[in-house]
């Protein structure tokens, strides 16, 4: 199944187990154990919580269809999602889980470097474990509070001469100079974490060779944009319909308003499940997927247009 037909599955809740302080694992499975839809390293799933929908990367084993496995931080200023599947969530409930989709594929490279911060191990785990697999040559990074909070770490203990457990209260702040070294070509980074680490390992990588950095989060990056939130129009190519979007409405919310059904979890830029074809115009990407010169794809939770219209397949 590809990410587009991917759908709305309802799963059972198999096993739950706390991996360390502060993080659970949740394996899902089908009611009636049949497959699951596949899936590869990097991507993640919707999870319809009450009142809200998250998303939560793979952690499990891509080869094993007939279960999936997430890790849920607990987040001390909660919205109601970590803290619903912490103190709420049970064996043998059922979920609506929607995916699996992928904005975080582990690309072909000679050698590799991951680096996490703190639940940003999760998408990185069966990236290890492909890495590993293949042969190549890999290291990984690995930062948090203390090695109580650090998830999975017993799982990577059989790699233990590859990976650089980094807790805070020993170490302080990962050292990304030492760790990334000089420019190369045949090296590609994979980075997943706090927002913080992020930009930190942007930075850090802003003369490596394009397309060596590869990062993924979990919130949306801060954006200081504001002057960009003119008002522009979206033309619905099928049914020739013009909708006018106000300098502080979004586009998704428009489409909404107008009855034209767009699916989307996150709506902040970071799930990718709204993602629109254009067919003219040229977006202003406010999202934290798209590349700022790609025009064939538009986001309308939180992107805009640079011109006053966008022409969407729609």
């Amino acid at each position: 199944m590809s990410d587009s037909e991917a759908g709305v599955l309802e799963l059972e809740v198999l096993a739950l187990r706390l991996e360390s302080e502060g993080v659970l694992s949740v394996e899902l499975a089908d009611p009636g154990r049949r497959l699951l839809p596949a899936w590869e390293p990097g991507a993640h799933l919707d999870l319809w919580l009450p009142e809200q929908v998250r998303q939560y990367s793979l952690a499990g084993d891509p080869g094993d269809r007939y279960r999936y496995r997430i890790a849920v931080l607990r987040e001390p200023a909660s919205s109601g999602g970590s803290r619903y599947v912490h103190e709420t969530l049970r064996v043998g409930e059922l979920l609506e889980v929607g995916g699996p989709r992928n904005n975080f594929p582990l690309l072909a490279a000679d050698r590799y470097l991951f680096i996490a911060g703190g639940i940003g191990i999760t998408p990185l785990l069966p990236m290890i474990h492909r890495a590993e697999a293949d042969g190549r040559d890999w290291r990984l990074l690995y930062g948090g509070r203390s090695r109580r909070s650090m998830a999975f770490l017993s799982e990577l203990a059989p790699y233990a001469e590859k990976v650089e457990p980094r807790p805070f209260d020993e170490f302080g702040h990962l050292d990304l100079r030492a760790a990334l070294g000089e420019p190369t070509e045949d090296l590609a980074v994979y980075c997943c974490g706090p927002e913080g680490l992020i930009a930190a390992v942007e930075e850090q990588c802003g003369a490596w060779p394009a397309g060596t950095l590869h990062v993924e989060r979990f919130s949306a990056r801060p954006r200081d944009d504001e002057d960009d939130l003119r008002p522009f129009e979206l033309i619905l190519s099928r049914s020739d319909r013009r909708l006018p979007v106000p300098a502080h409405c979004s586009a998704l919310d428009v489409l909404d308003a107008a009855g034209v059904a767009v699916p989307n979890a996150c709506r902040d830029g970071v799930c990718g499940s709204c993602e629109l074809p254009v067919l003219k115009g040229r977006p202003l990407h406010r999202d934290s997927l798209t590349g700022p010169d790609r025009t064939d794809a538009f986001l309308p939770c939180v992107s805009r247009a640079q011109t006053p219209e966008l022409v969407l397949d729609l």
